[in-house]
């Protein structure tokens, strides 16, 4: 009875274990990049998605309606955030789908500038950036992420 018991709990703790890899394994680290500037002037800001070598992700136009493109929505307080601009992404072709999909893979930047009025009077402004990815291996794509990069830049 013992022995069954202890690998029962032995199994559950595989599966738990062989589970977290497999959200672990779609995860893609995302970081940000936002510089010192000044008042009435402006600098230029970044998103980085780190994007293992295993995956890929879809690029902001992913050249298919299912596929989930890459967002990134920037809000600011204290400055005012322009647009996000999209890298051109990789048109790579994949099993899962007749036609070529638009990725980014490795080390991918998306830029942004952010505005100070000459006026403002704080020291620092902070810029928020919800970025939604889906990542992808060569067989299988996963649910889609969202992840929020919190940013601070001083000001002069």
């Amino acid at each position: 009875m013992k022995k069954s018991f202890y690998a029962a709990i032995l199994s559950l703790a595989f599966v738990f274990l062989i589970g977290v890899s497999a959200v672990n394994a779609q995860t893609v680290p995302v970081s940000g990049n936002l510089g010192t500037v000044t008042r009435g002037g402006s600098t230029r800001g970044s998103i980085v998605l780190s994007i293992p070598g295993n995956l890929h992700v879809n690029s902001n136009r992913p050249n298919s309606q299912y596929a989930i493109p890459t967002t990134v929505r920037l809000t600011s307080t204290g400055g005012k955030v322009s647009g996000a601009v999209y890298p051109r992404g990789r048109n790579r072709k994949f099993g899962f789908s007749e036609d070529a999909l638009n990725v980014y893979e490795g080390r991918t930047t998306i830029n942004f500038n952010v505005t100070v009025p000459k006026n403002f009077r704080g020291n620092s402004i902070k810029v928020r950036a919800v970025v939604r990815y889906q990542a992808c291996t060569d067989e299988v794509c996963y649910a889609p992420k969202t992840q929020t990069v919190n940013l601070t830049a001083k000001v002069r």
